[in-house]
């Protein structure tokens, strides 16, 4: 199977993301997968980590895809540029559904090995999706 860096990014935003295909992330992370994003407290590492991620944000949008606008690979690392979407209609960051949705801008590097992300570093607009969402920042 082609496990280029740019496969397994595609991979697991297409099957994990936008699929909810928990066990890809098995396949396609490192056991030692390095976060640099910050998810808070509590945050398990590795394919847990990003199978709570990928759960969390299904259960708040149930229609939740992100779209790949930008993907550039140099070497081991994969630059992305995403396009988050959803309808808010269940819990999110602690409050209650909205049932409006949000469109927010997503940037993503991964460093692949071996056919595996071990680091991962990530900048989604939160911001912004609470806006839309009509939440506090706060």
């Amino acid at each position: 199977m082609d496990l280029t860096p740019e496969t397994v990014a595609r991979r697991l935003i297409e099957e994990g993301f936008n699929e909810g295909n928990l066990d890809v992330c098995d396949e396609l992370t490192s056991p030692d997968l390095v976060e640099h994003q910050d998810f808070g407290p509590g945050h398990a590492p590795g394919a847990a980590g990003v199978k709570a991620v990928i759960a969390s944000l299904r259960r708040a949008y149930s229609d939740f895809r992100l779209e790949i606008r930008d993907l550039t690979v140099d070497g081991d690392v994969v630059w992305l540029r995403l396009r988050g979407s959803g309808t808010n209609d269940g819990s999110f960051m602690g409050n209650a559904p909205t049932r409006r949705r949000m469109e927010i801008d997503v940037f993503d590097a991964l460093r692949v090995v071996d056919g595996r992300i071990v680091e991962h570093w990530g900048v989604p607009d939160r911001l912004g999706a609470l806006r839309q969402l009509g939440l506090p920042a706060a």
